[in-house]
């Protein structure tokens, strides 16, 4: 086993969907299987408009021959492991180059940085790892919410009021599978991405402790093998929240907002949405809801 970064393109001519798998030609089949069973990190090249450098970790799985595509390979990342960074993290930064690896003896970027997959040390991980998943403490969960667990289709999210490890350097690996941590690090990011608002509503609710009061769902949920990346969630009022767990509004692929023929007062929901009728998205394309996850959940939770 050992670590990698593999660069994904938004725009790349490749099949990936990096929390799913990653479509790499031959010549990459032996640097890929030496990562199966362990993490890699996801890197963005600065040659894209507004890069998001390296932008997520997932863990390989296995790797298999592509079914649809003749001398491809697919490396599948294992359920449950892909987790988008709270911070992108830029390849060259103030601190220099984190990945060490693609310097030469003379302390020079060399051709391996151009290499789409590439071996990562340990110490490289976790610098990069580190910085991405370092927490913003104005967005932790509330301190008044109680606890609650998932009783519906879809999936809420427990804000325990248990202490955060702040320090991932204490145990890196406990903390990437800890349900937990991705919970809370999946709210950060989402909350950041809308900006704190609720995507339904329109509504941006600060509390008195400065602490945005909109709440992170995943649109797909993490029990019916839903990823913790952004483009699975969406941020919601604590109602609108519930609604959409409970299939009583949902989203059109063009996020025109739904509201179920089921829900018994339609006509008060409908006067909570925001008056465009379409559900407010973050700017960066990549941050919106996918397709693929909006069908899910018309498909399985929304009530025709």
């Amino acid at each position: 086993m050992g670590k990698g970064v593999f660069i994904h393109r938004p725009d790349s001519v490749y099949k990936d969907v990096p929390a799913e798998r990653y479509q790499f030609p031959p010549q990459y089949l032996q640097r890929v299987r030496a990562c199966i069973g362990d993490w890699i990190v996801y890197y963005e090249p600065s040659k894209i408009r507004q890069t998001r450098g390296y932008f997520a970790v997932a863990k390989i799985e296995q790797v298999v021959p592509d079914p649809e595509t003749d001398g491809m390979y697919l490396a599948l990342i294992e359920r449950g492991s892909y987790l988008d960074f709270i911070n992108p993290v830029p390849f060259n930064g103030p601190e220099g180059v984190l990945e060490q690896g693609v310097l030469n003896e003379r302390g020079v970027i060399s051709g391996r940085a151009q290499s789409a997959v590439r071996s990562l040390s340990n110490a490289d991980f976790n610098r990069i790892v580190d910085r991405g998943l370092a927490e913003l403490g104005d967005f932790l969960p509330r301190l008044d919410q109680p606890v609650f667990e998932d009783d519906g289709p879809g999936n809420r999210l427990r804000e325990d009021h248990q202490p955060f490890i702040h320090e991932v350097a204490r145990d890196r690996m406990a903390c990437l599978g800890s349900r937990l941590v991705r919970d809370r690090l999946f709210r950060q990011r989402v909350v950041m991405a809308y900006d704190a608002r609720c995507a339904i509503t329109g509504l941006k609710l600060i509390n008195g402790g400065g602490r945005a009061e909109v709440e992170a769902a995943h649109i797909r949920p993490v029990a019916s093998d839903g990823p913790d990346s952004v483009n699975n969630g969406i941020a919601l009022s604590g109602t609108v929240h519930w609604m959409f767990d409970r299939g009583l509004i949902g989203l059109q692929n063009d996020l025109t907002i739904l509201v179920s023929r089921q829900a018994n007062d339609q006509d008060s929901i409908r006067a909570m949405l925001n008056p465009t009728g379409r559900a407010i998205v973050p700017v960066k394309p990549g941050d919106r809801p996918h397709p693929a996850y909006l069908t899910w959940h018309r498909e399985h939770c929304y009530k025709h």
